[in-house]
């Protein structure tokens, strides 16, 4: 009896074992079904659930069924999620000095992005590190474009509109008050509505954003100069990600890096490919390289980035080492 007792405190014990060694990693994002983002989620978690043999999980929450990314981040904060794919927005509120990409007129091609970013990257992975989260994967959502539904055929225009703000987006109100534009700010999940009742007349999306939030079917015109360049990240609590063993946390690593290698990619592909779509769809081009002064664009970003380093949400001096990077990179340009 003492033995068959020994025997069943033993499976008992491994069973326990066993349970506790199984993790879930719930994880949220604004990215609708079916998008090229989620996609790529999807091929992510499968990856991760795979190699672990089980052991690792996701469980995905896509389309903003977990609420706007100010939602996420409670819920994260409470425990309820552990990780999301954010955008720009999201990141603010975790490491802002990393939206130093996003600093509209910015940066003028993907090259340029690429290489001032690999230059700066231990410092951003480190700094989300400090916030208590960890950077499994950098990504993006595009070059960002003015998507409305009358014509722009300069800036000013800009000012006649009504154009949606990322409800308290400090780089987004940086801009605006830089151009003396007044926005109406409301939650991402909120813009279809908007556009549909008149709300707002004006959004600002990639290209491919446009069309999977379905956006560009209330609105026929798309500016060809860009604003910036949006950002993304693959992120996880700390809290969660120094509770799984060692070899889990080296699988979320290599995995979220290789994930990030290929969002870039395709997203970029993808964002090529929307533009054509939109133009089949009747999408016309509006304010064009042509239409504007590039100086008056340097003097709003030069003017945006001064309020951002003034409120203290972007550091001074990173500012002037990515402005020293990007002259280099243009330097070596043919």
């Amino acid at each position: 009896m003492k033995k068959l007792i020994a025997i069943a405190l033993c499976w008992l014990g491994l069973g326990f074992a066993h349970a506790e060694d199984n993790y879930t990693l719930k994880f949220a994002t604004l990215a609708p079904q079916g998008s090229t983002w989620m996609n790529i989620i999807s091929d992510w978690a499968k990856q991760v659930e795979k190699e672990s043999q089980g052991r690792l999980r996701f469980k995905l929450y896509p389309g903003g069924v977990s609420g706007d990314e100010p939602d996420v981040l409670r819920k994260i904060r409470f425990g309820q999620l552990q990780g999301a794919a954010f955008t720009g927005h999201g990141i603010g509120h975790i490491y802002s000095a990393a939206r130093i990409f996003e600093i509209p007129y910015m940066f003028r091609d993907a090259q340029e992005i690429d290489a001032v970013r690999a230059q700066f990257m231990p410092e951003i992975e480190a700094g989300f590190r400090k916030n208590d989260y960890e950077l499994l994967g950098w990504m993006e959502v595009g070059f960002l474009r003015f998507f409305s539904k009358q014509p722009i055929s300069t800036l000013d225009d800009l000012k006649k509109k009504r154009i949606w703000l990322w409800q308290g987006d400090p780089v987004g109100i940086a801009f605006f008050n830089a151009s003396g534009i007044s926005p109406v700010p409301l939650p991402l999940t909120d813009v279809y509505t908007s556009l549909s009742t008149g709300l707002i007349d004006t959004t600002i999306a990639p290209p491919l954003g446009a069309i999977a939030f379905q956006w560009f079917t209330k609105t026929p015109y798309m500016s060809e100069v860009p604003l910036s360049n949006g950002i993304g990240g693959l992120l996880v609590s700390r809290a969660f990600f120094t509770q799984l063993p060692a070899d889990l946390q080296t699988l979320l690593l290599k995995t979220g890096k290789q994930t990030s290698a290929r969002l870039i990619t395709e997203t970029r592909a993808d964002n090529e490919k929307s533009l054509t779509v939109l133009r089949q769809n009747g999408v016309k081009t509006t304010l064009a390289w042509k239409d504007v002064d590039e100086k008056e664009l340097y003097a709003l970003r030069d003017k945006a980035s001064a309020e951002l380093i003034r409120s203290g949400y972007l550091p001074g001096e990173m500012v002037a080492r990515v402005n020293k990077a990007i002259i280099a990179v243009r330097a070596k340009k043919p």
